[in-house]
C-alpha cells in the first residue's frame, strides 16, 4: 500500500510533446460557427495541433459567428520515436462521459494502466499488454472493474511500463464536460451504439499528417450558450475556410424516474416573537393566483404558556382553509420541566418527558377543539443551538427515549429533531432504534451554516440514513441573510438576497427534501413584507416571495420530484416534477446573461408548456405558451431569473 500512494504522489505539473521530425507548411485559416443554424457569438475556437499539443491557435467569434486565426502552422509528423518515458494529463478534466489519457513509451513494453480513488483503492485496470514505443492512449468512460459509474471525485491514474511507473490526478463527474473525450492523436479502438459511442479501453494513433483537433467553448459573453464541443482529425493542407457546427446543451427530464414527493412550500407564524398575520396577508401566502406567494405548510410556534395556545387558531383555520398543511413546534417547554428553571437554555428533566409529551397533546387538542388539524408536531426547535432567547438542548440519547417511550401519546405525528444545521448527529441514535424511528413522522431540519454567499447548500445536509429508514425529509426552517454577524438591519431584501433563495430551494429539493419552509412569513426580509425600515410595502409580496412562488403555486402537494440534468451549463440550474400527466420544470438561471438551450422530455411527453418568470422586474409573470416538437422545446432564459414551465 505504501508503495501505491508514493505512485499517486507522482503528480506532474508540466507536460510537452515528444519530439519528432517533421516539416511544416503555413496556412490562413478561418470559418464561422453555428449552432442549429444560429450564428454563435464570442465563443472561443482553439486549433490543436494533433501531435503536439502544447501548439494551438485560438480566436473568439465576431457578432456574425466569424473567426479568423490569421497563418497557423500545420505540422507533418516524421517517423522520430518519443526519447522519453511519458504521462500526459487526461482530456477533458474534469470530466463527465468519457476521458482519454496519452502516454508516450520509449521502448517496446508491457503496459497497464490502474484507476485508483483518492484512498488508494484499485477502482478499474486495464492490462494493454505489449506495446511498441510511440504514443498510445487508453479511454476511460468512468466505471469500474464491475461497469458501475464510479462516484463523482478526484481519482488517480497510474502507468506502468517497463519497471517504470507514473501517475496523474483527474477529477471526475464534478463540472467535467459531458462529451466523450477526444484527445489529439487517440482514437477509440471499441465502439458501441447509443448515446454515448466511446467505450473505454485501448487507443491507437491517427496516422494523417497535418491535423488538428478543434474545441469550440464558451466565454462568458457566448450567446447562444453551447456545448462544449471537440472535432478531431481536422485536416489543413491550404488556405482554408470551415463551417463549424456546435450542439445546444440540453436540459433532459427523465419522466419516468420519480424521486420524493413533495409536500409543499411554506413558512412560520412565530407569536412567540411577533404579531399574528392580517386575513390579508394569510390570503396572500397562500392563496394561490396572481400576486399570491401559493404556499402550502404553515408552521407555528407553540407558547411556553398554554392559555396562549388558541392564539394561534385564526391564522391556522384561515390557511388550513386555503388548503394548508400546519405543523407546529416548542421552543422550549415550560420553565418549571427544566433543569434550570428557565425559558432560556437548560434541558428537559427526563422524570418530565411524559409531562412534556402531554403539554405537546394539549395543544394539538386545544387547535382541534377550534377545528385546525395539526398534522405534525416538534418535539424541540433548535436542540443543538444554546440560544439566549426561548431554547431547550436535547441530546441524541434524549431524543431517543422521548421518542421511543412518549412521543406515541401526543396522539398526532411528531417529527425530529429540527437542528440547526440539518446534523444528524441528534437523529441516528433514534433512526437506528426500530422501537422510536416508528414513532418519527419524518426528519425535520434547518440549514442555518449549510449554505454558502451564493445560496448554494452543502451537499452534508443529505440525509441517506433517514431516507433508508423511509423517513421523508423536511427543511422546516431558513432565512437568506448578510452581514457578519448577521444583523436585523443587514438582512438581504434585494434581487440578490431572492435568487440566492431560489438556489437554496433548487439545492433542498435535489438533496431529496419534500418539503421547504421559509422562517417568518412576514417580515421585511421575508416573502411579505411588514412595511419595517419604513418600506411602505407592508403586506405587499416581496421578490422573496415571488421566488418562493415560482416552486409554491405550480410544484403542489403530491407532486413528485422526477430526475433532470441538474446544471445544464455554467450558472442555470434546473429541477422537474410531475403529478400524473401534469409536468413542472422549473429553471434557475443565476448568470448575468440570458441562457438559450432545449429542454427535452424523456420517459414521457407534453404538447405544450406555459412559462412564468420571476427577476428583478418580472413578478412572477406569464408568458406565450411555448409547443412542444419531438418531446423537446427551446426557450430563452432572462439573465438573473427563475422560470417555471406549466404543461398545458
Amino acid at each position: 500500500m505504501k508503495n501505491i500512494y508514493r505512485c499517486l504522489s507522482v503528480i506532474l505539473l508540466l507536460f510537452a510533446a515528444f519530439p519528432f521530425s517533421a516539416h511544416a507548411d503555413t496556412y490562413t485559416v478561418s470559418g464561422t460557427v453555428s449552432a442549429s443554424g444560429t450564428p454563435v457569438r464570442y465563443a472561443l475556437v482553439t486549433f490543436y495541433d494533433s501531435y503536439n499539443f502544447s501548439i494551438k491557435y485560438s480566436a473568439v467569434t465576431d457578432s456574425a459567428g466569424a473567426f479568423s486565426l490569421g497563418q497557423i502552422t500545420a505540422v507533418k509528423k516524421g517517423t522520430q520515436l518519443p526519447t522519453d518515458f511519458r504521462l500526459e494529463q487526461n482530456y477533458p478534466n474534469p470530466f463527465s462521459s468519457s476521458a482519454a489519457i496519452s502516454y508516450d513509451l520509449n521502448k517496446q513494453s508491457d503496459v497497464k494502466v490502474t484507476i485508483y480513488d483518492v484512498l488508494g483503492r484499485e477502482i478499474r485496470t486495464f492490462s494493454v499488454g505489449y506495446q511498441s514505443a510511440g504514443s498510445h492512449g487508453i479511454l476511460w468512460n468512468g466505471r469500474n472493474n464491475f461497469g458501475k459509474v464510479v462516484a463523482p471525485g478526484v481519482y488517480f491514474y497510474r502507468l506502468q511500463a517497463n519497471g517504470q511507473a507514473l501517475a496523474r490526478k483527474m477529477v471526475f463527474g464534478v463540472g467535467g464536460n459531458k462529451n466523450s473525450a477526444f484527445l489529439p492523436g487517440i482514437v477509440s479502438s471499441q465502439t458501441q451504439m447509443g448515446s454515448d459511442p466511446i467505450q473505454d479501453g485501448p487507443a491507437r494513433p491517427l496516422s494523417s499528417s497535418e491535423s488538428f483537433v478543434v474545441t469550440i467553448s464558451n466565454t462568458d459573453s457566448t450567446s447562444p450558450i453551447i456545448a462544449q464541443t471537440q472535432i478531431g482529425n481536422i485536416v489543413v493542407q491550404s488556405d482554408t475556410s470551415f463551417s463549424l457546427s456546435v450542439t445546444l446543451p440540453q436540459a433532459i427530464v427523465y419522466l419516468d424516474s420519480t424521486r420524493q414527493i413533495i409536500r409543499g412550500f411554506g413558512g412560520a407564524n412565530a407569536l412567540i416573537f411577533r404579531p399574528d398575520m392580517t386575513p390579508a396577508e394569510v390570503l396572500t401566502a397562500f392563496g394561490n393566483g396572481n400576486g399570491q406567494v401559493g404556499m402550502t405548510i404553515l408552521r407555528l410556534s407553540i407558547s411556553s404558556d398554554s392559555t396562549q395556545f388558541a392564539a394561534n387558531v385564526p391564522t391556522a383555520l384561515a390557511a388550513q382553509d386555503l388548503g394548508a398543511t400546519i405543523i407546529a413546534t416548542p421552543w422550549t417547554p415550560p420553565a418549571w420541566m427544566k433543569s434550570n428553571d428557565n425559558i432560556s437554555g437548560g434541558y428537559l428533566l427526563p422524570a418530565n418527558y411524559a409531562a412534556f409529551a402531554a403539554y405537546l397533546k394539549s395543544f394539538a387538542d386545544t387547535m382541534a377543539a377550534h377545528g385546525v388539524t395539526v398534522n405534525a408536531i416538534s418535539v424541540q426547535n433548535e436542540a443543538d443551538f444554546n440560544a439566549s432567547y426561548q431554547s431547550c438542548l436535547w441530546t441524541a440519547t434524549q431524543f431517543d427515549d422521548f421518542m421511543k417511550n412518549y412521543a406515541p401519546s401526543i396522539g398526532v405525528p411528531v417529527f425530529m429533531p429540527e437542528s440547526a444545521t440539518f446534523s444528524h448527529q441528534l437523529s441516528d441514535s433514534t433512526l437506528n432504534d426500530p422501537a422510536a424511528a416508528a414513532n418519527v413522522a419524518f426528519i425535520g431540519g434547518h440549514i442555518y451554516g449549510d449554505v454558502d454567499n451564493n445560496g448554494n447548500v452543502s451537499s452534508g445536509v443529505q440525509y441517506p440514513l433517514a431516507l433508508q429508514k423511509g423517513k421523508e425529509l423536511w427543511m422546516t426552517e431558513y432565512l437568506i441573510n448578510s452581514g457578519n454577524p448577521p444583523a436585523y438591519n443587514s438582512l438581504d431584501t434585494g434581487w440578490t438576497g431572492a435568487i440566492q433563495t431560489a438556489k437554496t430551494i433548487n439545492d433542498c429539493v435535489n438533496y431529496n427534501m419534500s418539503a421547504y419552509v421559509w422562517w417568518y412569513i412576514v417580515r421585511y426580509y421575508g416573502p411579505i413584507d411588514d412595511g419595517s425600515l419604513n418600506s411602505g410595502n407592508t403586506g405587499k409580496v416581496t421578490h422573496k416571495g415571488y421566488v418562493m412562488s415560482q416552486f409554491a403555486r405550480f410544484v403542489r402537494p403530491g407532486f413528485y420530484r422526477v430526475d433532470a440534468t441538474a446544471n445544464p451549463v455554467s450558472n442555470v440550474y434546473v429541477t422537474a416534477y410531475k403529478d400524473g400527466s401534469k409536468v413542472v420544470i422549473v429553471a434557475l438561471n443565476m448568470s448575468s446573461s440570458p441562457a438559450t438551450f432545449p429542454y427535452v422530455l424523456q420517459g414521457g411527453t407534453a404538447t405544450s408548456f406555459t412559462p412564468y418568470v420571476t427577476s428583478s422586474i418580472k413578478n412572477c409573470v406569464q408568458g406565450s405558451s411555448v409547443s412542444v416538437s419531438n418531446g423537446s422545446f427551446i426557450f430563452t432564459l432572462d439573465p438573473s431569473s427563475v422560470t417555471t414551465f406549466v404543461s398545458n
